[in-house]
């Protein structure tokens, strides 16, 4: 799948020669499809008729098109194509287009693939070869197989609700598709991985699972020690100082001291160092609430720019808080081109670099069914 030591990095990237069915909708599985498409992989986008995907009617829409900004996303670098899944012509041209695929990528409920009469075990034997990535709400199998595959399922069952949020406040869910792009990034190395292995077969990603990844040894500390995490607003558990505070100018700035020498350095900066009270993580952990007042107090004496330039030359982390408008203009972000301007709107750039087979952003969501005219007559080529 990827070029040789000595042979020319192919134009269109590492995965230029993968072709993978999307069938899903939203964002996990289309997500999932879309890191490939953006490292080069041939992704023909099935869409149901009329509406097409989901994200072409969420949020917010581009002001020159109307076109919504999550299809801009979710779309990119995919060709489209239209299908009625019920209709048994357009469903049997749809096998015939998976047969030539490497990757088949759904999202429906666990059995609906089968009902369809695309079986996987069918699937595989026509095409040895194929992976069928299925990406669903609890997994193929279970008590809650059948529940709806919603992202807030996942963040309130996970523990990752429970674990954020202020200490007397609600459990508190993400603002953003967090577990949805979590899960997307899961499923598409869970792919890769079953490419890499050259046998047909199925891969079970789920959001629940995809997000319970995330939270670290939180279950080995219930498992082995009867302990839960407090909610704590921004600090964590395990160090302290760590969380947001406010500068003389209004503007917050996030502080992390998760390695005892920047601790150290942060201890001597805000005028707790040598106190054998503050000695260690355990220490620190015992006296959270007079190290948070002090530093708040520390921050709250000073402007954003000076409590940066002071941590900075102390070797200490600390960063501002921004939003999408600061971080656009960030001389960092700039320089990177981690923002993307796509046919006009600007997204994330590609989520790697790779030094010798990069990816590349061809082109934002396209037209409904806009492939349709080159997609199925290459079904009939030799």
């Amino acid at each position: 799948m990827t070029a040789p030591v000595g042979r020319p990095v192919p134009a269109d990237g590492p995965l230029h020669d993968l072709r993978v069915v999307d069938l899903a909708t939203v964002v996990a599985g289309p997500g999932c499809a879309r890191y490939l498409a953006d490292f080069g992989a041939d992704v023909i986008k099935v869409e149901r008729p009329g509406s097409g995907d989901t994200t072409r009617a969420m949020g917010w829409t581009h002001p020159d098109d109307d076109v919504t900004l999550w299809w801009k996303l979710a779309g990119r670098n995919k060709r489209s194509v239209v299908a009625d899944l019920k209709d048994p012509d357009d469903l049997a041209r749809v096998r015939r287009l998976i047969d030539t695929a490497d990757v088949l990528v759904e999202n429906f409920r666990p059995g609906t693939l089968e009902r369809l009469g695309l079986r996987p075990d069918d699937l595989i034997a026509s095409n040895p070869e194929l992976v069928i990535t299925r990406v669903t709400g609890f997994g193929q199998d279970g008590p809650y197989a059948q529940r709806p595959g919603f992202a807030t399922l996942a963040e309130a069952m996970s523990g990752f609700a429970a674990s954020n949020g202020e200490p007397e406040g609600a459990p508190l869910l993400p603002p953003i598709a967090l577990t949805d792009e979590v899960t997307a990034l899961t499923a598409a190395f869970a792919t890769m991985v079953a490419l890499h292995s050259g046998v047909g077969q199925v891969v079970d990603v789920n959001l629940l699972e995809s997000l319970f990844q995330l939270m670290g040894p939180l279950m080995s500390l219930w498992e082995l020690r009867g302990e839960l995490v407090p909610r704590l607003g921004s600090g964590i558990a395990y160090s302290v100082p760590r969380g947001t505070y406010r500068c003389r100018d209004g503007q917050w700035v996030a502080i992390s001291t998760s390695a005892e020498s920047v601790a150290v350095r942060v201890m001597d900066l805000i005028g707790l160092g040598g106190d054998p009270r503050f000695a260690g993580f355990a220490g620190r952990i015992a006296h959270r609430e007079e190290i948070d007042e002090c530093l708040g107090a520390w921050c709250a004496e000073r402007t954003l720019d000076d409590v940066l330039a002071t941590f900075e030359a102390a070797h200490a982390a600390a960063a501002p808080v921004y939003d999408m408008a600061q971080l656009a203009v960030d001389p960092h972000v700039v320089a990177r081109g981690s923002v993307a301007d796509l046919d006009g709107t600007p997204m994330q750039g590609l989520v790697a670099r790779l030094s010798e087979t990069p990816g590349r952003l061809r082109w934002a969501g396209r037209p409904l069914d806009a492939d349709a005219q080159t997609v199925w007559p290459e079904l009939d080529e030799p």
